[in-house]
């Protein structure tokens, strides 16, 4: 036996130059994937549905009829129709009230190019 050590076979020899690593790979890892609209599209399209449901039951499990009074106007529907009623309402004056302010946020930014522009 000799007082030199051991070398293993995927070591190199002392004192030998580093090989380079090796070129990583041209085709692209499954993580590596982005999303695509199709994609964002089809999550969104099972989210909606998801909430769909969840409002359906609401829905079924609040029948039970509730008066309401608005202007003069009386009605009775049943509570979960109302409650949904609302809060489409809500939505939708939301939506509204943010396309005012995107369409005043863009004629803004279409004044202040044009002034940009002529100066």
């Amino acid at each position: 036996m000799s007082s030199e050590p051991q070398l293993s076979p995927t070591e190199p020899p002392p004192g030998s130059p580093v090989p380079p690593p090796p070129p990583e790979p041209m085709v692209k890892s499954v993580d590596e994937v982005k999303l695509t609209k199709a994609a964002a599209m089809w999550s969104s399209l099972i989210a909606g549905f998801l909430i769909l449901i969840v409002l359906l039951v609401f829905i079924a499990q609040n029948t039970e009829s509730a008066s309401f009074a608005f202007f003069g106007w009386r009605w009775t529907l049943p509570l979960g129709v109302a409650i949904l009623l609302a809060a489409v309402c809500g939505g939708l004056l939301t939506v509204v009230v943010g396309a005012a302010r995107i369409f005043q946020l863009r004629r803004a930014a279409k004044k202040n190019l044009k002034a940009a522009l002529k100066g």
